[in-house]
């Protein structure tokens, strides 16, 4: 690419390039870098002598670069893998703690959970054999039969897809979609009232004696439907700090969820177009305690949530990271058919008063979906603002005017310019998240090698 190569060559003799390398470096390679312009002075609070000043009218460009924090990884690479360690360690606290949550929290009642969507209709998956043999099968309304003998493999474009798109319940999968979050919502409220019931004290009392915590996170499956995996720990009365009660264990806290998923439910508002749904958990439940000999280990569960957060809803062609403006567009989209017919739906529903409070065009590129990838009780463990601060307090910390007995005061401006790289400056940054990348690896492999060494060592000393 021709004008790529000759941005690069540009950039490279411009005057302050040096300085331009350290602030890409210093994003660890953002793909869509924010950039401001400003500046920031520190004070001394007693004396009034400045400390420190910044201004960006000495960088190049007079702007400064700073990451974008964009959580999927399809959009950037090095803000999604940041993400994910401050996910890692926000749900890792929870489960054995750290970040101001005591490490008697490994001996709560805690369990992971997956809840799912229900079946809007028979889809292709990959089984290991043929994908739904039926010995007889029969045709549909539509003239197509509800059976496949194919035998798909992981990366067949066809699983997900239904057997029979006129079959398919392509309006109670969107509303199941904007109901989810109620849906959610409404079990952790019919959980805490199982828990109180089953404990024998009233409802309203359940304060006094346990707090259910928890941590979700939310994966698009390929058929385009979310399910949700759930870290839930049962704490004393003031969170994860207070033991809890005698009558909190493990199995009770297991037999709880599996009557409550199974029978909580959400119904849509009537609607002159659609009927009335009754929105519903779907029938495959897992409940995984966390403790005992066959527990899955706390940090697996804390790196298997990280690793969903920053998936984005495109896999398989199934959806889009932007909203959409107009309806003509959905037919210009990358996706496949059946991702195509949810995305018109929505929109289709959108425009029905019954459903205005939805917003269902808005979130049209979601199938629907409106709630967050992530979420957590509040008192859980930790908070991605409060790791962001102790990044940022550990930055301002080494440097060299900072003094924790000075106390000081900042004044700061800033405003926005711009955001992302030219053709060059994107190539540069991928070689510099490349480099990143590769030092990480070695760095692994050299701690995986000493710690193998200091085993054998161990070894032979006995």
């Amino acid at each position: 690419m021709p004008h790529v190569d000759q941005d690069v060559i540009r950039l490279a003799n411009t005057p302050g390039f040096t300085r331009w390398l350290q602030q890409v470096t210093a994003t660890g390679g953002c793909s869509r870098p924010v950039h401001l312009a400003g500046h920031t002075t520190t004070y001394d609070a007693g004396t009034g002598e400045v400390l420190h000043h910044y201004d960006t009218r000495t960088e190049p460009g007079e702007r400064l670069l700073v990451r974008c924090r964009n959580r999927r990884a399809a959009v950037c690479p090095s803000c999604s893998r940041l993400h994910a360690g401050d996910t890692y360690h926000l749900v890792r606290a929870g489960l054995t703690g750290g970040k101001a949550v005591p490490d008697t929290v490994r001996d709560h009642p805690r369990l992971f959970i997956t809840l799912t969507a229900p079946s809007f209709g028979p889809v292709h998956h990959a089984t290991g054999g043929p994908c739904r043999p039926r010995r007889h099968p029969r045709a549909c309304d539509h003239d197509r039969t509800h059976a496949c003998h194919t035998v798909h493999p992981p990366n067949d474009p066809l699983i997900g897809q239904p057997l029979c798109p006129g079959c398919y319940d392509y309006t109670g999968h969107v509303l199941w979609h904007a109901h989810a979050g109620e849906l959610w919502a409404r079990f952790t409220r019919t959980l805490r009232r199982h828990l109180a019931t089953t404990a024998g004290i009233t409802q309203t009392r359940l304060g006094d004696h346990a707090r259910l915590s928890f941590a979700k996170v939310a994966e698009y499956q390929q058929r385009g439907a979310v399910h949700v995996h759930a870290v839930i720990r049962l704490d004393g009365p003031h969170g994860p700090t207070t033991p809890p009660p005698p009558w909190a264990t493990t199995q009770l806290l297991a037999n709880a969820v599996r009557t409550v998923a199974h029978h909580v439910t959400v119904r849509t508002p009537h609607s002159p177009a659609t009927g009335e749904h009754l929105l519903r958990w779907g029938t495959q439940l897992d409940v995984r305690p966390l403790d005992g000999p066959a527990a899955v280990a706390d940090d697996a569960i804390a790196a298997y949530i990280a690793k969903y957060v920053t998936k984005t809803t495109t896999g398989a062609g199934t959806g889009l990271d932007h909203r959409i403006t107009t309806p003509d567009d959905i037919d210009h989209t990358p996706v496949t058919p059946h991702a195509r017919t949810l995305i018109h739906t929505c929109w289709r529903l959108g425009g029905l008063p019954e459903y205005a409070h939805l917003r269902l065009q808005a979130w049209a590129h979601t199938r629907g979906y409106r709630g967050h990838i992530l979420t957590k009780s509040r008192a859980y463990s930790t908070t991605y603002t409060a790791l962001r601060t102790q990044r940022q307090e550990h930055t301002r910390g080494s440097a060299p005017w900072a003094d924790d007995e000075i106390e000081t005061v900042t004044d700061a401006q800033w405003r926005y310019i711009g955001t992302g790289h030219t053709p060059g400056a994107a190539l540069i940054a991928a070689g510099i998240r490349s480099d990143l990348a590769q030092s990480r690896q070695l760095y692994q492999e050299a701690v995986e090698h000493a710690s193998r060494q200091n085993v054998q060592n161990k070894g032979v000393s006995q």
